[in-house]
């Protein structure tokens, strides 16, 4: 006979056992093959300067959901996995290194610090791909790819040379995102912005001419005055009309500016006058384009300022600003000052506040490859799940800007084009060139800038099968099919991977993308180091498990919803866990080997018990309803699905039903075949939930599957139960309906009969009464439907209830000092005369309701308590709260109870 579980699940004991069998045996590895229907994911790769953090652990378990799902379906499974050199991420890591050491990049120089990032990344940069591991990602690690390999690399450089000879890509001076920290420019989308409190300014400019005169401007940033070029008014502002073409002193530096007059300028903002400073703000930049104003930089890339800012110059942007603002109170230059609340862009990295600032840098042209976006998604060709996320996608594309993607750090990609020294012709090649295109100059020199960690992010899909070589990965498996991601990154990634695509490879990457939501603290905050609110997923695999992990984020996950967690709430998945091995120890324990000649193992429809019928019918729904809920990205509602049928109709219901048939039957006595019965149908069920289990469960449902694999070789098995001829179960098929089995009519029957089973449980709990009491039970019911189903399940009701006997009849009186219930229009008495004290009962729990009355009043004296609303921590005010709610709760069913009790 098999070796039995354990008596305790210990998940210590099988996980890494597990994924090393996977992985040793190659079934996370996939090659081609022309008669299975692909389906391939690429894994949203994380930094090599990451480590797992619970949004990790729950991109990459609906990833694994999908991907273990599909292979058991019979495709041809592929989850590409790979790394991320985040450029500026890791050159900062690095840099922090060096600087423990006394030294730094420029020190070193160029060459030493790449060689010394790629040092770190052969010590560090696989950390996370070990920690992926360890929550069971079923990825083809034989494939991993890393964005800065030979073969990414080659195809970074390809797609470079293709977009600049068709002209979609360019250098040129404009006003990007500068970080003074980081000393790169940043992209549109790597900036996050934040409301702050600061003021505006009401400064007074003299005119040339008239210097008791003054126009007032108003502003928010002192600091970059000494850049201005002009001022601007609108043309349509009567208070201005005169004074446009009047030439100003610019006070600070006393240089003269004219008044311009540019549609541009809100005429309600302030005084209606702006600052043109187009070294330092977009749309003054814009403005200077028009009226042909050379601008003026007066920051270093640093952040400090430089020799235009005259007496200034050295400084801090910030103590500038505050120098120039006390300059200017002297010489009373400042009219008035007002809070005024504005968005302020942060660098996504070190959050320090950007700097809009003028320089020459590289960009991608959007617009032709977002119109290209947007038909394949107006064509349904890449599709969003949730749907409203196809709005949000589609708005950011109709609204794109060029995409600024030159960095000026020293890890990354570096971009492919080569100045000539003797022409200054730009050259572009994928490899680099021997002469100048120009005038066959070799006096060439290589751009220092690197490109935008994003750029080779968007080569993803294709460039990690293969391209630019013709392989048979990119001819098999590209298109991909699913992309699942947070929507954090959907203009950063999502909509470049888009876009690339379809011009390089002329087809979409994927056709459906999911996105998932954020996960936040109990109180809805985002975990972060500095509220020291996160959650370690491999702190809690430790601790309850990675199934127990996987289960509980999904079930806490509604579609496309942010999850609010905390520790205690992966409980829920260990005690699911813990079910799910105590349900399968109790059908291994009771299963018993055995068997006969084929020919003698039949069984007969007439054999299957009511509770058979009933079983294998709602394993029926549970596939059919897993499986519809997967195809539309519902984990949650797939996972919940299987939860209730194995929870509830096969643990509380199917296995309580049939221990007796178990318990008072000998195989080889005259019950042989409802025991037969039992066994096939208690391993069908149990073998159908198991692989239905598995992708959200793989460690767990393998290691009991191999047991029930076992032990079916060693029984009758009658032709009900399914193939178990595989390796592992993540090569087993996905379950399939039997749709003999399923009936509405049985299903509902027994909805019925559990409805009334629950009503006497329901007079039991009220009254007092053991379950090992047994009762006589009165009902009266109209439904001639329903009475025939009573009368044919009497016994089944007598065993799974405990009755001595029951009654039916349309109508039956209700005697004195009986419990009641009501099931529909059906009605229950339970005779209490010498069940128990009517008056003592009634007095217990009268005891019972005083002492959760007292209690409440204490829990309500706190909240209306204003002080320790106001000044205690949320999540103890929201527990005091919802204490409340349950003891309302109770008072309410004690109290209901209380009135049920006859006298």
């Amino acid at each position: 006979m098999s070796e039995s579980l354990s008596t305790k699940y210990n998940p210590k004991e099988i996980e890494d056992k597990w994924y090393e069998f996977w992985s040793e045996n190659g079934h996370f590895h996939s090659e081609p093959d022309n008669n299975k229907k692909p389906y391939s994911i690429v894994i949203p790769p994380p930094n090599i300067t990451g480590v797992l953090h619970m949004g990790h652990a729950l991109n990459n378990t609906l990833q694994d959901i999908l991907i273990r799902w599909r292979r058991m379906q019979g495709y041809n499974t592929l989850w590409m996995p790979g790394t991320d050199h985040a450029g500026i991420a890791t050159q900062n890591v690095v840099e922090r290194d060096l600087a423990k050491n006394g030294t730094n990049k420029e020190a070193i120089g160029r060459d030493e610090f790449i060689k010394k990032v790629w040092d770190w990344k052969a010590e560090y940069g696989s950390t996370i791909i070990k920690q992926l591991k360890k929550l069971g990602s079923a990825c083809d690690w034989e494939r991993e790819r890393f964005t800065m390999d030979d073969g990414l690399s080659s195809a970074v450089r390809d797609t470079f040379a293709r977009l600049y000879k068709k002209g979609l890509i360019y250098k040129g001076y404009y006003v990007i995102n500068w970080c003074p920290r980081c000393k790169t420019a940043l992209a549109d989308d790597e900036v996050e912005h934040e409301e702050h409190e600061g003021h505006l300014w009401h400064v007074k400019y003299a005119f040339r001419d008239e210097p008791h005169l003054f126009l007032t401007v108003a502003t928010t940033r002192p600091e970059t005055m000494v850049g201005d070029v002009a001022v601007a008014v609108n043309p349509n502002d009567e208070r201005y009309k005169d004074m446009i073409g009047e030439t100003l002193i610019l006070p600070i530096v006393n240089r003269e500016i004219k008044v311009y007059a540019d549609e541009f300028v809100d005429k309600d903002f302030g005084t209606g006058v702006v600052k043109i400073t187009p070294a330092h703000d977009n749309n003054d930049f814009e403005m200077s384009l028009r009226h042909n104003l050379e601008p003026l930089i007066v920051m270093n890339d640093d952040g400090t300022m430089n020799e235009h800012a005259g007496d200034y110059a050295g400084t801090d942007r910030y103590e500038c600003r505050e120098a120039i603002i006390e300059e200017l109170k002297l010489k009373d230059l400042i009219g008035k000052v007002e809070p005024h609340t504005h968005s302020v862009g942060h660098c996504y990295r070190c959050y320090t506040v950007i700097e809009p600032y003028l320089s020459n840098q590289w960009f991608i042209k959007m617009k032709p490859l977002a119109k290209a976006a947007i038909d394949a998604s107006n064509d349904n060709k890449v599709a969003f799940f949730p749907e409203r996320w196809t709005k949000i996608y589609l708005s950011w594309l109709e609204n794109v800007r060029d995409w600024c993607i030159s960095r000026q750090i020293w890890w990354g990609h570096r971009i492919p084009a080569w100045y000539c020294e003797d022409c200054n012709e730009i050259n572009v090649e994928k490899e680099q060139p021997t002469a100048c295109a120009k005038c066959q100059s070799s006096n060439l020199r290589q751009e220092t800038d690197v490109l935008d960690t994003w750029f080779s992010s968007a080569l993803w899909p294709f460039s990690t099968m293969g391209w630019p070589d013709k392989t048979k990965e990119l001819d098999y498996y590209y298109p991909t099919t699913t992309l699942v991601t947070d929507r954090g990154i959907i203009y950063f990634w999502v909509a470049r991977m888009v876009m690339m695509g379809l011009e390089i490879m002329e087809k979409e990457p994927f056709s459906n993308v999911y996105i998932h939501g954020t996960i936040l603290d109990e109180i809805g905050r985002k975990m972060s180091k500095s509220l020291g609110n996160g959650i370690d997923p491999l702190k809690m695999i430790d601790q309850y498990g990675a199934d127990a992990v996987r289960v509980s984020l999904i079930l806490l996950t509604t579609e496309g919803q942010d999850i609010k967690l905390s520790e205690g709430k992966f409980e829920m998945g260990r005690n699911f866990a813990n079910k799910l091995w105590n349900a399968a120890r109790f059908a291994l324990m009771n299963v018993k080997p055995g068997k006969e000649a084929a020919s003698d193992c039949k069984i007969e429809k007439s054999d299957y018990g009511f509770e058979d019928l009933w079983i294998i019918s709602r394993l029926n729904s549970a596939i059919k309803n897993t499986t519809d809920a997967l195809e539309n990205f519902r984990f949650n509602e797939a996972l919940k699905t299987i939860y209730e049928f194995f929870w509830h109709d096969f643990c509380d219901w199917y296995l309580e039903i049939i221990k007796p048939r178990f318990n008072d039957a000998d195989t080889n006595g005259p019950e042989k075949t409802s025991v037969i019965t039992a066994q096939n149908v208690l391993l069908h069920v149990l073998d159908s939930a198991f692989r239905l289990l598995h992708p959200f469960a793989p460690f767990l449902t393998e290691e009991i599957w191999q047991k029930m694999k076992e032990l079916k070789s060693e029984i009758d098995d009658c032709g009900l139960m399914n193939s178990m001829d595989f390796e592992t179960i993540m090569a087993a098929s996905w379950p399939e309906l039997k749709n003999e089995f399923s009936s509405e009519e049985v299903e509902s029957e027994m909805a019925f009969l559990q409805d009334i089973i629950r009503a006497v449980r329901n007079i039991r709990n009220k009254t007092n009464i053991p379950e090992k009491q047994s009762l006589k039970l009165l009902i009266s019911t109209p439904e001639e439907n329903e009475a025939k189903t009573l009368v044919k399940q009497t016994s089944f009701l007598k065993q799974i209830a405990n009755l001595e006997s029951i009654t039916i009849d349309k109508d039956v009186a209700k005697p004195a000092d009986t419990a009641s219930e009501v099931v529909g229009q059906t009605q229950l008495f339970v005779p209490l005369e010498g069940l128990i004290d009517l008056d003592v009962e009634k007095e217990r729990q009268q005891k019972k309701l005083q002492e959760f009355e007292k209690y409440l009043g204490i829990v309500q004296n706190k909240l209306n308590n204003k002080n320790f609303v106001e000044k205690a921590p949320d999540n103890v005010v929201a527990k005091e709260r919802e204490r409340e709610s349950e003891l309302l709760e109770q008072i309410a069913k004690l109290k209901g109870t209380i009135d049920g009790i006859p006298g």
